[in-house]
């Protein structure tokens, strides 16, 4: 099979042949129809991550067909269109896994970087984390939503933010164009933040009902006017840009970072302290919520199609945010 593979960290995308890989007990073997390119391959591509092994193949956001079965399963069919995301596997036996809570799993695996990802013609992946792609959407509208989607889904969700009140999407990428419109959809009312006014055409289009551009506005005062937000959902990796948000928060008002950002932050405690604000991550999501949300409401990223052999091409304009907006690898028809 023909495959992309990172030798070594800061390595480039080389495209290789290699054997098909076979399927263990609670394994699938999936023939990959379409894989999202995603900030987080970055990782891959420049060893971020601690303990990482090469060669490895990138790729979290896969939808393919089951072609083999490594194990009886009584869900999981041969022929069946399922879909993988960020989370690889869990472990079962931990604290948090015996408590049922295996989105905290200590030892969790991540597809494309405990294991090889979807940058190839097949790959394995184990049962429980596959999730059954919707009818209504093509592999290569609902391989962005298994990642970027679950992420700014689950935020927006697992926010104290509720229908009328107001929130504001920081960036309008590859997760803000998601978020905007997840956030319209649960009634909220929502402010979009990002720089220059050429983007406001397509804010207002996707739903926005307020918009700040970040270069001639300060977005925090802005926001104060209005009462402050519920919510800040920071999607454009900016460390200064995020830390400057704080101020915009009403009281009890959260910031929630859901973009890879690696430079620190400087946040005064006495923003946080007098309106009782507060700053946290999220990642990761709900992917099946997410695709039956999105086949509900009509959200479908908007997305640029290479070829697998042009990886290198799609990851060089999605990291320089010159793909529109989410770019996807098409491995094969579906």
């Amino acid at each position: 099979m023909k495959a992309i593979q990172v030798s070594a960290p800061g390595g480039d995308f080389k495209l290789v042949e290699k054997e098909i890989p076979e399927p263990k007990e609670h394994e699938v073997l999936l023939k990959v129809q379409a894989c999202g390119v995603c900030h987080g391959d970055a990782i891959v591509k420049e060893g971020y991550f601690p303990g990482l092994s090469y060669p490895r193949t990138p790729g979290h956001e896969v939808v393919g067909t089951i072609v083999k079965l490594g194990s009886e399963s009584h869900y999981w069919k041969i022929g069946q269109r399922v879909g993988v995301g960020w989370r690889g596997g869990h472990c079962m036996h931990c604290r948090s896994c015996l408590k049922g809570d295996i989105w905290a799993c200590e030892s969790p695996l991540a597809t494309g970087i405990s294991s090889d990802g979807g940058y190839a013609e097949y790959m394995v992946a184990r049962m429980e984390v596959l999730t059954a792609i919707p009818e209504e959407l093509s592999s290569v509208e609902a391989a962005p939503l298994l990642c970027a989607g679950a992420t700014t889904l689950g935020a927006l969700k697992s926010s104290q933010a509720k229908g009328g009140d107001l929130v504001a999407i920081h960036g309008l990428g590859g997760l803000g164009h998601l978020a905007l419109q997840f956030a319209v959809r649960l009634g909220l009312k929502v402010a979009v933040i990002s720089r220059g006014a050429e983007k406001e055409v397509l804010a207002r289009k996707l739903g926005a009902h307020i918009y700040i551009d970040s270069n001639t506005k300060n977005a925090a005062e802005e926001l104060m006017k209005m009462g402050g937000a519920r919510a800040i959902f920071c999607t454009a990796p900016n460390s200064k840009a995020i830390s400057e948000l704080v101020g915009g928060l009403a009281r009890n008002g959260q910031l929630i970072i859901i973009t890879f950002v690696n430079e620190p932050m400087q946040i005064s405690p006495v923003q946080l302290m007098r309106a009782v604000r507060s700053v946290s991550g999220w990642i990761g999501g709900n992917a099946a919520d997410t695709l039956n949300f999105s086949v509900l409401t009509h959200v479908v990223p908007m997305v640029e199609v290479f070829p697998l052999e042009q990886a290198a091409v799609a990851f060089d304009r999605m990291m320089t945010a010159k793909v529109h907006f989410r770019a996807v690898l098409k491995v094969s028809e579906g």
